[in-house]
């Protein structure tokens, strides 16, 4: 189903044209929602942007164009307000009419994007031999996000963790392997190595105070790269077992990832040098190899250098990062490459993208995009830490979240004095506490921080999981309460919207392909988040004022039609954002 907007949109290109003899599809402000309900439903000041090219007055070119428009259709006759504003009210009959196709699509409007493309997301991305913290959290939520509205739109998306599985640090990890468990660079058994977060820890100490192991740590980085095989099995050791830590976070999480970890480009790196010497890109400085770039200096003023090649021959995030980039437009064929990291990594990724430019990796038909995000801070306004100043776990933060939705609703069934099972206990208190943690990154405009409150993302009132999940849970209350089976409702029941109410929560039913291809050009999913919002509130006020099942019929189905609507928009809306609905709360 062609969006509302895009279709006044093909309208008004039309009226243009007959109007003037121009073309205008260009011209800025074509149609917009209307920001104020008494003005109507969308808006345009196309009027405006006219004026000078056309040398005639806005309210002139308005008056022009509502005589060769063709809407009537869709909308009530245009109103010109103001200096010459364009604007318009939906018909009944239209939106009643629209209802009735949305209730019979599984789609509910949403049709997939054509051509489709192929699509790379990078996210999550943890370090081996690190515990998955707080600072992970954004990165793995939005790109999930991301993932699911892209995919629902039909394009080909390859989900990958760029998991940071190589680097100097391994060289301390086997020497200390090596001390503490030297049969294990020998055996093909798994090994658990208990807490990888401590391990990591004593061998920091042992490579920091101890000049003979941090010889060896250096002899094991060589060894590693050189291909020794009792090297390589401790560093898969090491892989594995955080692997399996992090796919415990990714399951509660319902998150879906192929890894494809840094040590996978070693290979292409030293053809990544080649390809930048034979293009004259690089120069020497200090004995590493580096590419200057255009608009990015140090703090003296000095061009600023992008290393890919460090004084001791090692490699760095930027040549893998050039080699990931090649390796996704030659070998993945993407046409779209997104980034989903933390805002400090701006500068670099800047950079990579314009030495990949230069060095011809990038072409003009592949599309970049660093998703950026702010930092999550606690209720004090600083960054999120534990008590003891250290990086929360974030499986400790998922645990936390499910123990205080369980307190909150055990504090409600005892109000309400309702007796429920253990499982349907736990069950509500998971997807309650997950649904929050997820809803109240995701609704925040990515780009700032957040502060962190379990308070305030578990309340029921307000833009929260649970807020949205009450309103699904009522419309399923109404199915339980009235013997209704929403599937078996007639599909060739008419729609009627007698009320006020009726109307606005079926305009705002109507939006969804709005939103959702806004998310896939922008890359905001807070745009769905408040969509939703918006949808709960106004079927919310629905609710209240047009009673359901004491209607009588046609009024009664008209607005089951619309309950049921509600429910799937609302379900499709969450799961696009990785929230599943609960049937009870």
């Amino acid at each position: 189903m062609i969006s509302i907007i895009e279709q006044l949109k093909q309208r008004f290109t039309q009226a243009l044209k007959i109007a003037f003899e121009q073309d205008f599809t260009e011209i800025e402000g074509l149609v917009v929602p209307a920001t104020n309900p008494k003005f109507g439903d969308y808006q345009s000041n196309v009027a405006l942007s006219l004026a000078k090219p056309l040398k005639q007055s806005p309210r002139a070119i308005a008056e022009q164009l509502v005589k060769a428009l063709e809407i009537s259709d869709l909308c009530e006759p245009p109103q010109i307000a103001g200096p010459g504003f364009i604007n318009f009210t939906l018909k009944r009959s239209y939106l009643e009419n629209q209802i009735s196709i949305l209730q019979k699509d599984p789609r509910l409007g949403v049709e997939k994007a054509a051509p489709p493309q192929k699509i790379v997301i990078d996210f999550s991305s943890p370090n081996i031999a690190k515990e998955m913290h707080v600072g992970h959290l954004r990165s793995t939520i939005l790109g999930d996000c991301l993932a699911r509205i892209l995919e629902f739109r039909g394009h080909e998306v390859l989900r990958l963790n760029h998991v940071g599985d190589w680097g100097t640090q391994f060289g301390m990890l086997i020497a200390y392997l090596r001390e503490v468990y030297p049969d294990a660079l020998t055996t093909a058994n798994a090994l658990d190595l208990g807490d990888l977060v401590s391990f990591y820890k004593k061998a920091k100490i042992r490579f920091d105070e101890d000049e003979t192991f941090k010889e060896e740590a250096r002899q094991e980085v060589v060894k590693l790269q050189a291909g020794a095989n009792d090297s390589g099995h401790a560093w898969q050791l090491l892989c594995e077992q955080s692997r399996r830590e992090f796919q415990g976070i990714y399951d509660i999480l319902d998150i879906k990832l192929v890894e494809r970890g840094e040590s996978f480009y070693n290979p292409m790196l030293s053809g990544i040098l080649t390809q930048l010497d034979e293009q004259g890109l690089l120069t020497e400085d200090q004995g590493a190899k580096c590419v200057f770039l255009e608009g990015f200096t140090n703090k003296e003023g000095e061009p600023l250098p992008l290393i890919v090649q460090k004084s001791d021959g090692g490699y760095n995030y930027a040549t893998t990062d050039l080699a990931a980039l090649k390796y996704r437009v030659e070998q993945d064929q993407a046409t779209r490459i997104i980034y989903v990291t933390d805002a400090g990594q701006a500068n670099h990724f800047a950079q990579v993208f314009q030495v990949a430019k230069k060095a011809g990796i990038l072409p003009e038909n592949v599309e970049v995009v660093h998703v950026a995000f702010g930092i999550v801070k606690g209720e004090d306004g600083k960054k999120l830490k534990t008590r003891s100043g250290e990086t929360i776990k974030l499986k400790d933060l998922i645990d936390e979240a499910i123990a205080h939705a369980r307190r909150d609703l055990e504090t409600r069934l005892s109000s309400d004095e309702r007796t429920e099972s253990q499982e349907f206990i736990n069950h509500v208190a998971q997807g309650v506490g997950i649904s929050a943690i997820k809803y109240a990154d995701l609704s925040q405009n990515r780009v700032s921080d957040y502060i962190f409150s379990y308070d305030k993302m578990l309340a029921l009132q307000g833009n929260t999981a649970p807020y949205m999940l009450y309103a699904y849970a009522r419309v399923q209350s109404i199915s339980r309460e009235g013997n209704i089976d929403f599937n078996q409702l007639d599909e060739g029941a008419s729609v009627l919207l007698t009320e006020e109410a009726e109307l606005v929560l079926s305009k705002c039913l109507l939006q969804l392909t709005e939103v959702i291809q806004d998310v896939e050009r922008d890359l905001l999913p807070n745009r769905l988040c408040e969509y939703l919002y918006e949808l709960s509130k106004k079927f919310n006020k629905f609710y209240e004022t047009c009673p359901v099942l004491k209607s009588e019929d046609p009024i009664k189905t008209s607005r089951l039609i619309l309950c049921d609507l509600t429910a799937k928009t609302l379900k499709l809306g969450l799961f696009l954002l990785g929230i599943s609905v609960l049937e009870r709360m």
